[in-house]
């Protein structure tokens, strides 16, 4: 069997519902005491995948309920998880043992006059102060949470004088640049008022440079461990891929090459497109597309999945690294891995 029908069959396995997800009313959250129930399933499409996943190695879950979890994030001084439900403009926070709570509410939608939606925050990272920068869907803005754990730095909302869509995910370099995408998927019927989607660089200074409009519905994005690489998440479906812009001494991007195409395993009935993605010290890339999370070599080709039915980002943590949790719709869940993340 062709290892893109064997993703398809496996999934088929699961009992996937996922198509019915939006119109069907999400139960209350869940949150699972240990031992954690088996999620998903693993499939091994490669012998490389064995040095990053054990053989007894298995998805846990740890909540669900959520309408569409995202931006999973890892506090290492307090040793938990946040992470976004974006249609609730709300923030949990989730601890090992099962402790669940409201982290920040709301999270992206402060009713700022932006003319965007009512959707809370989505991807977020930690600055080298160690504080929580989060992409902020109906402000339309990227935005800083300030020391109250409430209010919130707007960090950048416009491009050239126009607001951007809706800020989505976003990655930091060793100089202190912020890499975010913008498609417009937070706007819903606000007043667009730029005609691109673009990926851009907040420079520590506060200037903003659009380095690339290439992609139709740029997403997940992340740089690899050298610092030289940028990786872009496509989330559209005609052109489902994975592009690599390799960065130039003067902060500028090189014209984008394509370093995953996810389009074979949208062939075989695979549900979602690529959304949020990491890059482990490794240099493997561990990305949310169709059916879940797949696992890339640091040259793109495919070891590995994690099936979940819809998946929207990973992030790393746990107290060395090494665990990947993971948004998938409505559930949180998470693998050990015998790797670790970038920062760790």
């Amino acid at each position: 069997m062709k290892p893109h029908a064997l993703l398809a069959a496996c999934l088929l396995s699961l009992g996937c519902v996922s198509a019915l997800l939006a119109a069907a009313v999400p139960p209350p959250i869940v949150s699972h005491a240990a031992p954690y129930a088996s999620f998903g399933k693993i499939v091994r499409l490669d012998p490389a995948l064995d040095e990053l996943l054990a053989p007894d190695a298995r998805m846990e879950n740890l909540a669900e309920g959520f309408t569409w979890s995202e931006g999973p994030l890892w506090l290492p001084r307090e040793q938990r998880l946040i992470f976004n439900d974006v249609p609730n403009n709300i923030a949990y926070a989730w601890k090992d043992g099962g402790k669940i709570e409201v982290f920040l509410s709301p999270s992206g939608f402060t009713d700022r006059g932006t003319q965007g939606s009512t959707e809370g925050g989505n991807g977020m990272a930690l600055d080298a102060q160690g504080r929580i920068l989060i992409c902020q869907h109906g402000d339309r803005c990227l935005g800083r949470l300030n020391p109250d754990g409430r209010s919130f730095t707007v960090l950048a909302e416009r491009f050239g004088g126009k607001r951007f869509n809706s800020p989505n995910d976003l990655c930091l370099d060793a100089r202190g640049n912020i890499y975010f995408t913008d498609p417009p998927y937070g706007l819903k019927n606000g007043v667009r008022e730029l005609d691109v989607h673009g990926v851009y660089r907040l420079a520590p200074d506060g200037t903003v440079t659009l380095l690339s409009k290439e992609l139709e519905r740029p997403n997940g994005i992340a740089l690899t461990p050298d610092g030289r690489t940028l990786l872009v998440a496509n989330s559209q479906d005609a052109r489902p891929i994975l592009m690599a812009f390799d960065l130039r001494p003067d902060g500028t991007v090189a014209p984008g090459r394509v370093f995953f195409d996810a389009q074979g395993l949208l062939a075989q009935g695979l549900r979602g497109g690529l959304d949020g993605l990491r890059i482990d010290t490794r240099g493997n890339v561990w990305t949310t597309g169709p059916g879940g999370v797949h696992i890339l070599d640091p040259q793109g080709k495919l070891l590995g999945s994690l099936l979940t039915t819809r998946a929207a980002n990973v992030a790393f943590g746990g107290p060395d690294g090494s665990m990947l949790y993971i948004t998938a719709a409505g559930t949180l869940c998470r693998i050990q891995t015998k790797t670790k993340g970038q920062g760790f």
